[in-house]
């Protein structure tokens, strides 16, 4: 089994802190991590062929926010097999609306999750798209 290629994770957070803490987290399971501090960045990323397979966004940001960077990334078909999760502290019924909409795999809200969980849940979502 070591010769499968690691599963790719993009998080895109304006909190440099959380980005780090995530990356550490996933990297140590054994995830090739990619953080961007904004959306425009990752989108860039996205469009020059990089393919995860789940893309873990805020939603709170600055300039593009998260709904609307997973609302780019589906309009022009970007990573169509990625796994879009909301990791956010929006937590308002409207907010999860708005997510829901775009189709997310999943929607985790930062300030009652550890980082375990959140590996936990993403790697839940991950073997559900399969």
């Amino acid at each position: 089994m070591s010769d499968t290629p690691k599963k790719k994770i993009m998080f895109v957070d304006d909190d440099k802190f959380l980005l780090d803490m995530y990356a550490v987290k996933f990297k140590n399971q054994g995830y090739d991590v990619y953080t961007s501090d904004n959306a425009e960045a990752a989108l860039k990323a996205l469009r020059d062929g990089y393919n995860p397979d789940a893309i873990l966004t805020d939603i709170v940001m600055p300039g593009m926010d998260g709904i609307e960077f997973v609302s780019v990334i589906r309009k022009e078909g970007l990573a169509p097999h990625a796994a879009a999760v909301m990791l956010t502290n929006q937590g308002l019924p409207d907010d999860i609306a708005r997510a829901k909409k775009l189709n997310v795999d999943g929607y985790i809200i930062k300030a009652t999750t550890i980082p375990s969980d959140v590996l936990r849940e993403t790697q839940k979502i991950l073997a559900q798209k399969k």
